[in-house]
């Protein structure tokens, strides 16, 4: 069946994991492609790469709710079958693979034990082409967004945890929960989910965006009442740079990016070598604090091309 918006969805309450026979195959994998895309992992039991794929593919089939359905076929218990499969095309000479079935017919297939970011980069393009449907991850990930963006950091926040408890090494919700913490002013909650971040994607460029944040929101709310006694020093000697930094410092806490650029920008239009190259480099970090879509960094990043290719 479907839902109002065209996504497929299970008609039952079938398992989202099952194991498949020759006698099975019918009803669980083209019987059932008819209401929500089935993939079939082949396997056999001297297969060392299939012990790899198995579990990673069965965890994210489990966590897509019922949006896709995963039927395993060990390949030396279902000869008969795999050779009626191999007649009409399949690559099963080689395992692992697996076969993403929707309507009766194969839709796409992999071979190989693949890592986990790319099966699930396969099973959003098999929702996608079954009708358009994303993982729930995918979902709750674009609703962070918009009540960060919203201004709504701790409808956000809830969201983002959400998302790790179904993938606990998502950057991007990771980077958005600490974000969220820091929109919050909660600088402890954000330093303590950066500590938390796995090792494996610690260098994303979402966490290293959020660990920037992070420095420049503490920078900022250090220097952030001296705004004024700083903008009196650069008044009376506008080549008073470290005023500048400070100034650009608080002016981007206070969430004032485009002023805080002009500041750096200011510097690096007349010296662009000064204290070896602090200003760009800071500009940098400004970038990937606001995101590289950023609007102000778009503009920013315009206005620094020109000054330095002029």
């Amino acid at each position: 069946m479907l839902q109002e918006d065209g996504i497929p969805v299970s008609g039952s309450t079938a398992p989202a994991v099952m194991d498949g026979t020759e006698a099975n195959f019918m009803e669980l994998v083209i019987d059932a492609s008819r209401s929500v895309p089935v993939l079939v992992d082949f396997w056999a039991d001297w297969c060392g790469p299939c012990k790899q794929l198995t579990p990673v593919i069965e965890k994210v089939v489990n966590a897509a709710g019922g949006r896709v359905r995963l039927v395993k076929i060990d390949i030396e218990a279902n000869r008969s079958l795999v050779a009626q499969l191999s007649q009409l095309g399949l690559p099963l000479q080689s395992i692992p693979m697996v076969a993403a079935f929707w309507k009766g017919q194969i839709l796409d297939l992999f071979q190989g034990a693949l890592p986990e970011s790319q099966v699930k980069k396969f099973i959003e393009g098999v929702l996608k082409a079954a009708g358009g449907a994303t993982l729930p991850a995918a979902d709750l990930l674009v609703e962070a967004r918009a009540a960060l963006d919203a201004e709504q950091p701790e409808q956000a926040a809830q969201l983002y945890s959400a998302v790790l408890e179904m993938e606990p090494e998502n950057p991007a919700a990771w980077g958005g929960l600490i974000r969220a913490m820091l929109a919050l002013d909660d600088e402890e909650a954000a330093g303590a989910a950066l500590n938390d971040v796995p090792a494996a994607i610690a260098s994303h460029a979402d966490i290293e965006g959020a660990r920037a944040a992070l420095e420049l929101k503490r920078e900022g709310r250090r220097v952030a009442g001296e705004a004024q006694a700083l903008r009196a020093r650069i008044e009376a000697d506008p080549k008073d740079f470290e005023a500048r930094v400070g100034l650009a410092n608080a002016l981007n806490a206070a969430g004032q990016k485009q002023e805080a650029a002009d500041e750096l920008l200011a510097i690096l239009r007349a010296d662009r070598d000064w204290n070896d190259g602090a200003a760009k480099q800071l500009l940098f970090k400004f970038f990937e604090s606001w995101g590289h879509d950023d609007p102000a960094t778009l503009l920013a990043r315009r206005r620094l091309s020109s000054l330095l290719f002029s």
